[in-house]
């Protein structure tokens, strides 16, 4: 942090540690060193309906950092606010600042910190069995498979760097491990971690430790990985809304004679067996085939669904992506609209730019309000200290960010200005916090 200021009353510490020692359940079961088989036996805090929401001590160190200015000083005067759980606060594969995505334990860390949204990137295992994995060609990074016999299954097991004479890196260490090369069955043998990996690494060990400095490890001995169905299970028990993201497959399709189709609607299926009604839903989706197939065969669903955009598929062909510049825009938000689509997902750089040294909407952001489309921002809290600008989801406005609390005023910007009707942020307390103090 580059300045200190007076420093707030911090009136939740119930400390951050108490409420997030509440999510380490503890999973004595070990992996078979021979045939792998469902051994995890995690038990799920009970009666998460009604469990206690906490800030924890980060949002109140965020508003201390921020430069003063009518936001700081309405945060500030909202300190002894009472947590309330909020919609607008939308979990990010958990709360994956600090612990591994997609597990368990990341999730019930965001429930306690308030996200009235749960997401479950959605990939498909060897039998075709639904998981939650924001990709499906993560596991060698986001869990412990290359430290198991399962890394003999994977599409490339472990190769470890090559250096020249003089120490300088040839060859960056690699592996491929899809959850399609095992079974759930195997799947659920394995351990979350904080998704890393070491390019120098010459061993197994050096490629797995490598988290960045700005996370930590201290929430990742017992990563418990779920089931899509097991997800939505814990997130009815929280009495949330579900997010499911449908990840495109790295490997062919059909797969052993799974269908594209057979994948889109089988998420349906979860849903709706776990009791999900289109109103408590909101699937989401890069690929815009992925929506026409939902508003198509599950219209209610597909009425919640939102298309998730950035510049990789939001640019005209030829085209470099200016959020000021329709002419760069892949579509416009009228023929989204005539398609049937109704809410978008941008990232938050698409949401707004920089005039005059202060963040506003961008003209991408009112052109899509223009049409009445819903919008939802991702992500915050993903890009470590933002001193030095912020990185990827600050593009457009990294010259006017320059400390840690500025990412309340591009909350403020994408909430009033923008009008998102949620934020995704990798530490839910964050937005919560906010969407408390603005009755959101």
């Amino acid at each position: 942090m580059n300045k200190f200021r007076q420093r707030l009353v911090l009136p939740s510490l119930l400390a951050l540690t108490t409420a997030m020692l509440l999510t380490a359940c503890n999973n004595d079961n070990k992996s078979s060193t021979n045939k792998p088989a469902i051994t995890n036996t995690t038990k799920t805090p009970s009666n998460l309906g009604n469990s206690p929401i906490t800030y924890g001590v980060r949002p109140f160190y965020l508003i201390d950092d921020m430069t003063d200015s009518v936001v700081k000083t309405q945060l500030q005067n909202a300190r002894h606010q009472t947590p309330k759980r909020s919609e607008f606060s939308i979990a990010h594969r958990g709360a994956t600042l600090q612990f591994p995505e997609h597990t368990q334990e990341s999730y019930v860390a965001a429930h306690y910190q308030g996200a009235g949204v749960q997401e479950c990137d959605v990939a498909f295992t060897k039998d075709h069995q639904l998981v939650c994995r924001h990709s499906d060609a993560d596991l060698h990074t986001t869990t412990n498979i290359l430290q198991t016999p399962l890394a003999n299954k994977c599409t490339q097991n472990f190769q470890p760097a090559t250096f020249d004479s003089q120490g300088k890196l040839i060859t960056p260490a690699s592996a491929k491990c899809l959850t399609s090369d095992i079974t759930l069955a195997e799947f659920k043998t394995l351990k979350g971690k904080q998704d890393a990996s070491n390019p120098n690494a010459r061993t197994v060990q050096e490629y797995l430790v490598a988290t960045p400095s700005f996370r930590t490890d201290l929430y990742a001995q017992n990563g418990t990985l779920l089931s899509f169905d097991e997800a939505l299970a814990l997130f009815k028990q929280m009495g949330v809304k579900v997010t499911p993201e449908l990840k495109e497959p790295s490997v062919t399709m059909p797969h052993n004679g799974y269908s594209y189709d057979n994948y889109r609607q089988a998420v349906v299926d979860s849903l709706q067996k776990a009791g999900f009604a289109p109103q408590d839903t909101i699937l989401q989706s890069f690929k815009i085939d992925d929506l026409h197939y939902w508003i198509k065969n599950n219209p209610e669903y597909g009425k919640t669904a939102v298309f998730l955009m950035d510049d990789s598929n939001a640019t005209k062909t030829g085209a470099t992506f200016n959020t000021q510049d329709p002419n760069t825009y892949k579509y416009t938000f009228a023929q989204l609209k005539a398609m049937g689509i109704q809410n978008l997902a941008p990232a938050t750089w698409l949401l707004v730019t920089n005039q005059n040294g202060k963040i506003v909407p961008s003209e991408f952001a009112k052109q899509a309000k223009a049409q009445n489309l819903g919008l939802i921002a991702w992500t915050v809290e993903r890009s470590g200290p933002l001193a030095s600008g912020g990185g990827w989801y600050y593009t457009g406005i990294n010259d006017i960010v320059n400390n840690d609390g500025d990412v309340y005023e591009l909350i403020d910007v994408l909430a009033k200005g923008v009008g998102v009707k949620g934020i995704f942020s990798d530490w839910p307390a964050t937005v919560t916090y906010y969407a408390n103090a603005n009755g959101l």
